[in-house]
């Protein structure tokens, strides 16, 4: 299996360019964060490369700048290219093919999510929700407790 997740803000903004078939293409860094300490006790920072194809780097081009954070996910893809020179060099990137915003950016409270299919939803309107009184058994109407011993669990 070739799953990544990213959480890191982006170090520049995203570079936009037309692929084949008119297919729209967005190359960007994030900064991530480890989540063990160094020996003089600061979190050391990783900066990976991505690429998104398609809807999600529309919207990662239109959306996105430097600083922003995101929740990325998607693959690891490496490959191969001759330099001009006749070298050859040698790419990883992470293709970011699901992401959510994350935090906010520039005052905008709002937290949104994008991938493939372009589905966008807004999290951060919490006005609406609703709270549980949990002053009593919310489950008191349901059935009488039933006790189970773990003898009676197979494992």
């Amino acid at each position: 299996m070739n799953k990544v997740i990213l959480c890191g803000r982006f170090t520049r903004d995203p570079e936009s360019r037309m692929g084949a078939n008119s297919l729209e293409v967005s190359r960007f860094s994030l900064a991530c964060q480890c989540d063990f300490l160094s020996k003089d006790g600061q979190r050391e920072t990783e900066f990976i490369n991505c690429v998104a194809f398609g809807r999600t780097a529309q919207t990662i081009n239109k959306f996105c700048q430097k600083g922003r954070m995101i929740l990325a996910t998607g693959r690891i893809r490496n490959s191969s290219y001759d330099t001009q020179d006749g070298t050859k060099r040698y790419s990883t990137d992470v293709v970011v093919d699901n992401f959510e915003f994350v935090g906010s950016s520039k005052g905008n409270e709002s937290v949104q999510s994008s991938s493939s299919n372009s589905t966008y939803s807004n999290f951060n309107n919490n006005s609406n929700m609703q709270t549980a009184d949990l002053s009593e058994d919310p489950y008191k109407e349901f059935s009488e407790e039933t006790s189970i011993s773990s003898d009676e669990f197979p494992f």
